[in-house]
């Protein structure tokens, strides 16, 4: 039997033959976008990629070199796309992406929505981000403010889209498929809970607690530690202090900001409530018009994958391939389609990048469907 380091040696033999090969490979790849770009042709031809795997696992006979010859195929096809997509990028066919990029968004005349009442997180994230003298109110639900919007009602909205503590809201990342709304702008605001009541209201005393259902969630520990208080979901932490205050019931807490309490005249019963001391939530501002600001650099995006083993890990390999960092990966059950899930990915850069635009040529590509929810 041959000692290690032959086997070693023989494997480094082989080795040097496949990356020979591997480059051999790529030139004639690189022949085939040459023709491709000439005559019009599309990249990806999945039909054909599809029946080259079969092929070539019907040529290897343990079931386990099978699998293995596949992966490696689907690989080599998966590198050669990329090079023949940046060469298409290289001719200048990226194709023109729909959005106009801007200096800076027009707030003066413009009218902003959020989701609330006064006094809600919502509206502090809007001053935050466009300062005190705007022109700007308040509707029930996030659906009405991407309603407003899409309407003309309104030139920008501010919605929740991520709570360092609770995770994601699902329900905007929904609403952002949903409409043909885009991100412009995004605003992180420190968001610290208090449980305030009417005056002579007493902690121990409570037995009803009012907020949002992510401000519940952003406070499980307290809430556990009092198991006396019923929970209630209301629309918005505001519309929990003003609940409080339409009751007068010192049995009736609210959990909300303590600027909420304040603008309701409510008692401070225990200040900084949520679990976690640096909690925080990021909001995005929102517009019905495809624009991005030229010193954008971050870009979010929605696509839905064929159901087969391995289609995410290709997916994701544009941004490798083309040096993109991606910060965010989130997931969402497509309706109606039980198992299937829709993928929100946010990754730095700017569409006017060259590596952005070639990513993004791939991923509409081999995606089933693909949809850029903003760049800011």
């Amino acid at each position: 039997m041959a000692s290690l380091e032959e086997l070693r040696g023989e494997l480094d033999c082989l080795d040097e033959q496949i990356i020979a090969l591997f480059e051999k490979r790529m030139e004639v790849c690189s022949l085939v976008a040459d023709y491709k770009i000439e005559n019009g042709r599309k990249v990806y031809d999945r039909a054909r990629e599809q029946e080259k795997l079969l092929k070539a696992a019907s040529r290897v006979e343990h079931a386990y070199n099978k699998k293995g010859v596949q992966e490696l195929f689907t690989l080599l096809m998966s590198v050669s796309r990329k090079l023949q997509y940046q060469k298409l990028s290289a001719c200048g066919t990226t194709g023109r992406l729909p959005f106009i990029e801007v200096k800076e968004l027009d707030v003066k005349n413009s009218r902003i929505v959020f989701q609330g009442v006064e006094g809600a997180y919502s509206e502090a994230a809007l001053k935050q981000y466009f300062g005190d003298e705007v022109n700007s109110y308040h509707v029930r639900t996030w659906k009405d403010a991407m309603d407003a919007i899409e309407d003309g009602a309104a030139d920008f909205a501010v919605l929740p889209i991520e709570n360092s503590s609770a995770g994601a809201v699902n329900e905007v990342y929904d609403l952002l498929v949903e409409y043909e709304n885009y991100i412009v702008g995004e605003t992180v605001l420190p968001v610290s809970h208090v449980l305030a009541g009417l005056k002579g209201s007493k902690e121990d005393e409570i037995t009803r607690v009012y907020s949002h259902p992510q401000g519940l969630m952003q406070c499980e520990k307290y809430l556990y530690d009092h198991p006396a208080m019923e929970k209630i979901s209301v629309p918005n932490t505001a519309v929990a202090a003003r609940k409080i205050v339409e009751e007068q019931d010192v049995h009736h807490a609210a959990i909300c900001s303590a600027c909420a309490a304040s603008l309701y005249g409510l008692e401070i019963l225990r200040e900084q409530v949520n679990d976690n001391r640096h909690n925080s939530t990021r909001f995005i501002i929102v517009t019905n018009q495809k624009i991005f600001l030229e010193h954008a650099d971050k870009i979010s995006i929605c696509f839905e994958l064929p159901h087969e083993s391995g289609s995410l890990y290709q997916i994701l390999s544009h941004f490798i391939y083309n040096d993109l960092n991606m910060t965010k990966i989130e997931s969402r059950p497509i309706e109606d389609r039980p198992w299937e899930y829709r993928f929100f990915v946010d990754f730095e850069g700017n569409l006017a990048d060259g590596g952005v635009k070639n990513a993004i040529r791939g991923l509409r590509e081999e995606t089933k469907s693909m949809k850029i929810l903003g760049n800011y």
